[in-house]
């Protein structure tokens, strides 16, 4: 079991910056592949990034390509998203999940992003 806390959600203006931040604790996170999903209103949850458990490998959807960067520090038991050149787009909430056997199935309880324009 690991538990997934997010953090650094918050208002923001387009074109502005903010960094997300998914602390674990219970197991290392080194063990698994991590990832952030986001979802706004009225829309399914939608995977926009991941990252192996090495780090040496990410996967970005394309919305999202060029502006955010996903990063981790096994050290500190967290991942982290930094996102730029944000539009109001990118608003919703956003959550951190841990893959065992090709299947999302820890996750974090979300932080709120909004991109006001």
């Amino acid at each position: 079991q690991v538990q997934l806390v997010e953090s650094g959600g918050g208002l923001v203006q387009a074109g502005g910056s903010l960094r997300l931040s998914c602390a674990a604790s219970g197991r290392t996170l080194s063990s698994y592949r991590m990832g952030w999903f986001r979802q706004a209103p009225g829309k399914e949850r939608e995977l926009v990034s991941w990252i192996s458990r090495s780090g040496e490998l990410t996967y970005y959807a394309d919305s999202v390509k060029g502006r955010f960067t996903i990063s981790r520090d096994n050290a500190k038991n967290t991942v982290y998203l930094q996102m730029s050149s944000l539009k109001p787009d990118d608003t919703g909430a956003y959550y951190c999940a841990a893959q065992t056997l090709l299947r999302w199935e820890y996750w974090g309880q979300g932080t709120q992003v909004t991109v006001s324009s």
